[in-house]
């Protein structure tokens, strides 16, 4: 697969899978995505402040992804989505992507609960199928991350039941998002900023 693709300051730091090939597929279908996406990952640093301020709509881990990529051009996206039949709409959902460009969507899972995962898979699924996206991020957080929020007296705000690689994983080799490419990438504790 693609993986060698990786560059080592990100693989340093991330717990990486993929599914049909998306990493080559980002590298050679769409060079200033992967580039804004590699750069952003291999500058990415796990502040113990950000672990430390309790959550609200957003952490400050995702803010701070949503600061870089928004300032490169990459928008938080609903699709509509409308099915008809006989000329009467007969489904119209709606499908969310935290960020989107050129048919590259990126979603954040920090610390949700693990349904978030179906959902993000889902929507992949769909959007392929709909021939209006080729490949799906998702960045989330390594399973190992548990050992340093225990330590910081965090561990009960980040339980087992909320978005991890260990819950992604499982899904992505059951084929949750049916033949959309997606590559995921899980934060360890090599990205631990303990100073800051």
């Amino acid at each position: 697969m693609g993986l060698e693709l990786i560059p080592a300051a990100v693989a340093q730091k991330f717990e990486v899978r993929e599914t049909h090939h998306a990493a080559a597929i980002l590298h050679t279908d769409f060079p200033r995505e992967w580039e804004d996406l590699a750069g952003m990952l291999a500058d990415f640093r796990l502040l113990r402040s950000q672990i430390m301020t309790p959550g609200g709509r957003k952490s400050p881990i995702s803010l701070s992804i949503d600061g870089f990529f928004y300032g490169r051009g990459w928008v938080e996206h609903d699709f509509e989505i409308e099915v008809r039949a006989d000329g009467a709409t007969t489904l119209a959902p709606t499908h969310h992507v935290d960020y989107f460009r050129n048919r590259v969507a990126i979603e954040t899972e920090w610390n949700n609960k693990d349904p978030f995962f179906d959902r993000d898979l889902t929507t992949f699924r769909l959007l392929f199928d709909l021939n209006v996206l080729s490949v799906g991020v998702i960045i989330t957080r390594a399973s190992e991350l548990q050992r340093i929020f225990d330590a910081l007296g965090r561990g009960t705000s980040f339980g087992q039941s909320t978005t991890h690689m260990g819950k992604l994983a499982p899904k992505l080799s059951n084929r949750a998002s049916g033949g959309c490419p997606v590559l995921a990438f899980g934060i360890t504790a090599n990205a631990y900023d303990g100073e800051n």
